[in-house]
């Protein structure tokens, strides 16, 4: 008994409403802390990058989740987790304003809260699709599931763009708090009974998470692809924080063409994901492997033509920009794919714990990956021209993704050996 297509849009919603609420974190509030409270940039990049910090302990709810069975009450309670976040983060705003200190420590908690939500619940949310998803339909659960995100961040942004003109700080609670409160109902509806069709789980032998998480690093495939995460990971957001400023500053882009450009990459990804959905799912073609790899080359051949056009100055940024959304796309959705398959491989009844320490290493490299793409380019402008400047950080982020396609051949089974990643168990 798995999981039928109806019960992966339910758990698509899910992450449709956990992006949702993030996006209100990492791009409004953001926004307003900057802006109308005129705050250093660095004070909401740090909150947000304690928001990645603290999904260093993924693994823990990976294994609790394992231990105590019924994944979706982890769900549940990740979700609520994080809506109390997002609430906290908006209502310190007018705090911050009046008095730094109080507001300061208000966000924090806030963050923290925000990822602490986020990594129970996604890594709870990804460990029940691994256990849930029959190997053949991996692929398009990726997809449904991570598209349903993208449209819930575009939706919520949009809609939260339009509500809050003009601008107070009771509407943007209202907003908030509204915005969180359908967010955990759908989450609730969404997963309600969603386990009780999925062939019982045997129960983990009871030890305590140290020992647990030793078994799963003790596991050559496990520990390998967990470099692999955070190799991928941190060339996938390198170029988050400079794409546009590069835009700007090299190819002489407005505000607005610079949001274009950025919204045209984003359109790449998602054809990108649409097609290895399909192509993987209904069509059988390719190995996932073989779409980790492609993604991962052709990211790193797009990167090495937008560090190019800069050289020459030539005026294909977009296209260019286009192709390196789709190839990210690509490998995105390939890469969750052979995630979830590898969950099911080693220790039985230890998927949340592996899916808890890969998504560790994404938030690591998310965090990491951002901030040594703009520093590195600040560093570099200091004795090179700014367009040889960004090209070179973005040659480097085409070495990281040409690296992680090797490694991705080294340690994912081929289409000689799919069948195996299956899992033993569950799938």
């Amino acid at each position: 008994m798995m999981f039928g297509w109806l019960s992966i849009v339910r758990l698509g919603m899910v992450q449709m409403a956990l992006g949702s609420v993030v996006v209100l974190t990492t791009s409004t509030l953001n926004r307003l802390m900057i802006v109308e409270l005129a705050l250093p940039a660095v004070l909401p990049g740090a909150l947000v990058a304690l928001h990645y910090g603290v999904q260093i302990t993924r693994p823990n709810w990976g294994f609790l989740s394992d231990s105590g069975g019924h994944r979706t009450r982890w769900i549940v309670g990740g979700v609520a987790t994080l809506a109390a976040g997002a609430l906290l983060a908006a209502a310190a705003i007018p705090v911050l304003q009046t008095a730094m200190a109080v507001g300061l420590l208000l966000s924090i908690l806030a963050y923290a809260l925000i990822g602490f939500g986020v990594g129970a619940s996604g890594t709870s949310l990804l460990a029940l699709l691994a256990t849930g998803t029959h190997p053949d339909r991996r692929a398009a659960a990726a997809m449904i599931t991570w598209l349903m995100m993208i449209f819930g961040i575009a939706a919520t942004a949009g809609i939260v763009g339009a509500l809050l003109d003009p601008y107070s700080p009771a509407r943007l609670l209202r907003i908030v708090a509204g915005t969180c409160g359908a967010a955990f109902a759908l989450t609730v509806l969404a997963t309600w009974r969603i386990e009780r069709g999925l062939t019982p789980r045997p129960a983990p032998e009871p030890m305590p998470f140290r020992e647990g998480m030793a078994e799963v690093w003790a596991e050559p495939r496990a520990r390998a692809f967990t470099g692999f995460v955070f190799l991928s990971m941190t060339a996938y957001f390198m170029q988050e924080l400079i794409l546009e400023p590069y835009a700007g500053l090299v190819f002489a882009f407005t505000p607005g063409q610079s949001t274009t450009l950025s919204g045209a990459q984003n359109g790449g990804v998602f054809l990108g994901m649409l097609l290895v959905g399909i192509s993987a799912t209904a069509l059988k073609l390719g190995a996932l492997r073989d779409w980790v790899i492609a993604g991962c080359t052709g990211s790193g051949l797009s990167l090495m033509a937008i560090a190019a056009l800069g050289q020459t100055g030539t005026g294909l940024l977009v296209p260019a920009s286009v192709m390196l959304g789709f190839f990210n796309g690509m490998f995105t959705v390939a890469a969750i794919g052979a995630m979830m398959a590898l969950a099911g491989e080693g220790r039985e009844a230890r998927e949340g714990t592996r899916m808890g320490l890969w998504g560790a290493a994404q938030a690591i490299a998310a965090g990491f990956g951002g901030l040594a793409g703009a520093a590195a380019v600040d560093a570099l402008r200091h004795g090179l021209a700014t367009e040889s400047a960004f090209g070179l950080v973005f040659t480097a982020e085409a070495v990281l993704f040409f690296a992680a396609a090797l490694m991705a051949a080294r340690i994912m089974d081929g289409p000689r050996r799919a069948p195996a990643t299956g899992g033993k168990a569950h799938v």
